[in-house]
C-alpha cells in the first residue's frame, strides 16, 4: 500500500526553547493565525481597492484571487530552498509580507490616481503576495518541527486547523471592522504592522537560539526599518489621501468620505453646480444633469400621478422634477446609502441643485436596498404606486445587475397601480448598445410594454452649450478628470405592465429618429410627453415606426 502521509523531515533534536515544548509549540500557531488573518486582509484589500478603482468586482475578484492561489504554490515550492534555515527564513517572509502587503493598497491608488492605469500594477501585488504567503505553511512546518515530536499527520491538522479559522477571522475583520473604522489605506499599513511584529517576535524571542548573532542583528534592524516605514506611512496617509484626490478629481473637492455603502466625493468652488463622485465614478454632472433627471421623470409622469416611488435617486434630483408635479401628493424615496440623503438634505450647493426637495413634507424616505425592500410586504400601499422611477446603477455593473432582472421587475409590477408606469435608467446606447437592449428585453420577457428612448449628446443641444448655459463645460470636466469622453448619451426606458406600448419595437423596427419641432408637430401627445423645460427637443429621440 502506498504511504500518502505528508513527507515531513524526521524530527531533529529539540531545540532549546525560553518556552516549554507545548507553549512554544501554541506560539507557532498562534503566529500562524495571525499571519493567516494578516494574508487574507490584503488580498480582500487589494479585491476591494481593485474593484473600486477599475469596476467589475467579480471580474477584479477572479483576477486577484486566481493569481494568488496560483502564486502560493510557487511560494510553496520556492520555500523549499529556506528549510534548512527556516527561522531566518521565515523572519525575512513576514518583513517582505508586512511591507509589501501592508503597502499594496496606498501604490496601487497611486498609480491610478497620478498614472491612470493600475491593472499591471494589480498583478504584480497579487503575484508576490501570493508567493509570500505560499512559503509561509512550509518554513512553519520546518519550525514547529523543531520544539515538537508529534506525528506529521497531528503537525499538518493543526497548522491548517489555526491557518484556516486565521483567515475566518481576517475576512470577517476586514468588512465589519478595518474598512469601516480605518478606511482602505490605513487597514492595509495595520495590518502591515501587526504582520511585522508578530513574525518578528516568534523569530527573534522564541527562536532566538537558532540565529547566530549577525543573523540576530540583521533581523532587527530590518524589523525596525519596516516598521518605521509603515508608521511614517500611516501618519501621512490622510494627506497622501488629499493629494490623490486633487489628481482624480481637481483641486475643488470639498466633501469625501467613505459611507458603509460607497465613497462619495462632490466637487465645486460656489461658482459652478457641485459634481457628484461615487467609488471613483461621476454620477451627477451638476452643469448638465438636469437633461438625465428631466428625461427620466417627465415621460412617466404624463399619467395619474399621485403616487411616486424612486427607487435609488438619493441625490434628491429625480426628486425635484418629480416634486415639479402639482398632481403628485406623496413621493418615496428607497436609497441604500444614509449619508447620500444626509448630504443632499445638508449640503448647501447640492440640496441647492436639488431645489431642497428633501424638504418637501410630500417626501418619505426609506433606508434600504431596493431589491430586498420590494420583497417585502410592507412596501405595498394600497392602490399601488402610479409611478415608479428606478434610477439606480448602470446594468454594465456587477452590483446593479439585479436592479435589472425578471424578479426585480415582477416586484415592481406587483407594487404598480393598474395604470401605472415604470421609468428606467439603461445606460447609454451608444457606448453600452448590448446593455441597453438587454434591459429592455428583460422588461418585456417580465411582461412589460416598453417605450425605449434616449437624450442625445450635449453637444447637439445647440443652445446648451451656448451663452455659459447649463453644459457648457461638460466635455471640460471630463478631460480635466481624465476620463476618454464625456457620455454620449443616456438610454432610458419607458415601461407599463401588461399594455402595448405607444411605441413598439420589433427586430425589424426602424432606426431611431430625432424629434424635430416638426415631427412633435406632427403628434400633440408626443410633444407634450417629451418636450421637457430647458431640454431643446433635437435632444430627445424616440424609436418610432414611419406613419
Amino acid at each position: 500500500m502506498i504511504d500518502r502521509s505528508p513527507q515531513l523531515s524526521p524530527p531533529t533534536a529539540a531545540l532549546p526553547l525560553p518556552v516549554r515544548p507545548d507553549a512554544g509549540r501554541f506560539l507557532v500557531l498562534l503566529g500562524v493565525f495571525v499571519c493567516a488573518a494578516c494574508g487574507l486582509v490584503y488580498e480582500l484589500e487589494l479585491v476591494a481597492l481593485a474593484s473600486y478603482l477599475i469596476g467589475d468586482s467579480v471580474t477584479q475578484a477572479s483576477v486577484v484571487l486566481s493569481l494568488m492561489v496560483f502564486a502560493m504554490g510557487v511560494g510553496s515550492l520556492l520555500a523549499k530552498r529556506l528549510r534548512c534555515r527556516a527561522a531566518v527564513g521565515f523572519g525575512l517572509l513576514e518583513l517582505a509580507l508586512a511591507l509589501v502587503g501592508g503597502c499594496s493598497a496606498m501604490v496601487l491608488y497611486a498609480t491610478f490616481a497620478w498614472l491612470g492605469e493600475s491593472r499591471s500594477v494589480l498583478v504584480a501585488f497579487s503575484l508576490a503576495i501570493g508567493v509570500l504567503i505560499g512559503a509561509e505553511i512550509p518554513l512553519l512546518m520546518s519550525l514547529i518541527q523543531r520544539i515538537s515530536r508529534r506525528d506529521a499527520e497531528g503537525t499538518v491538522a493543526d497548522l491548517f486547523a489555526a491557518d484556516y479559522v486565521g483567515a475566518l477571522v481576517g475576512g470577517l475583520a476586514f468588512p465589519f471592522l478595518l474598512l469601516p473604522w480605518l478606511g482602505r489605506l490605513t487597514s492595509g499599513l495595520l495590518t502591515g504592522g501587526v504582520n511585522a511584529l508578530v513574525g518578528g517576535a516568534l523569530v527573534l524571542w522564541l527562536f532566538r537560539r537558532d540565529l547566530t548573532r549577525r543573523s540576530r542583528n540583521w533581523l532587527l534592524f530590518a524589523n525596525a526599518l519596516v516598521l518605521a516605514l509603515l508608521a511614517t506611512a500611516t501618519a501621512l496617509v490622510g494627506d497622501f489621501e488629499q493629494a490623490a484626490r486633487r489628481a482624480m478629481y481637481g483641486d475643488r473637492v470639498r466633501v469625501a468620505v467613505q459611507t458603509g455603502v460607497q465613497e462619495v466625493v462632490l466637487t465645486g468652488d460656489g461658482s459652478r453646480p457641485p459634481d457628484l463622485f461615487l467609488d471613483g465614478r461621476l454620477r451627477v454632472s451638476g452643469a448638465d444633469e438636469y437633461r438625465y433627471h428631466e428625461a427620466l421623470v417627465h415621460p412617466a409622469m404624463n399619467g395619474r400621478h399621485r403616487r411616486v416611488l424612486v427607487l435609488g435617486g438619493g441625490d434628491g434630483l429625480a426628486a425635484r422634477e418629480v416634486l415639479r408635479h402639482p398632481g403628485a401628493e406623496s413621493l418615496t424615496i428607497v436609497e441604500l446609502d444614509p449619508w447620500m440623503v444626509r448630504l443632499a438634505r445638508t449640503d448647501p450647493a447640492l440640496s441647492a441643485l436639488n431645489d431642497r426637495a428633501y424638504e418637501d413634507p410630500r417626501v418619505r424616505v426609506v433606508t434600504a436596498d431596493a431589491f430586498a425592500w420590494l420583497r417585502d410586504p410592507g412596501s405595498a400601499v394600497p392602490g399601488g404606486y402610479d409611478v415608479v422611477i428606478a434610477d439606480l446603477p448602470d446594468p454594465g455593473s456587477t452590483e446593479g445587475g439585479k436592479f435589472y432582472s425578471q424578479e426585480f421587475y415582477g416586484l415592481v409590477a406587483g407594487i404598480l397601480a393598474p395604470q401605472g408606469r415604470l421609468a428606467v435608467h439603461a445606460g447609454p446606447l451608444e457606448g453600452r448598445r448590448r446593455a441597453f437592449w438587454t434591459a429592455e428585453a428583460t422588461l418585456r420577457a417580465a411582461g412589460y410594454g416598453t417605450s425605449p428612448y434616449r437624450v442625445g449628446p450635449a453637444d447637439s443641444a445647440g443652445s446648451a452649450l451656448s451663452g455659459g448655459g447649463r453644459g457648457a463645460r461638460l466635455n471640460e470636466d471630463f478631460e480635466a478628470l481624465g476620463a476618454e469622453s464625456a457620455p454620449e448619451d443616456w438610454g432610458l426606458l419607458l415601461a407599463a405592465p401588461g399594455r402595448i406600448p405607444l411605441l413598439a419595437l420589433g427586430p425589424d423596427a426602424p432606426p431611431l429618429r430625432s424629434l424635430t419641432d416638426a415631427l412633435l408637430a406632427e403628434d400633440a401627445r408626443d410633444a407634450e410627453r417629451t418636450r421637457m423645460t430647458g431640454l431643446p427637443p433635437s435632444t430627445l429621440v424616440h424609436p418610432r415606426y414611419p406613419d
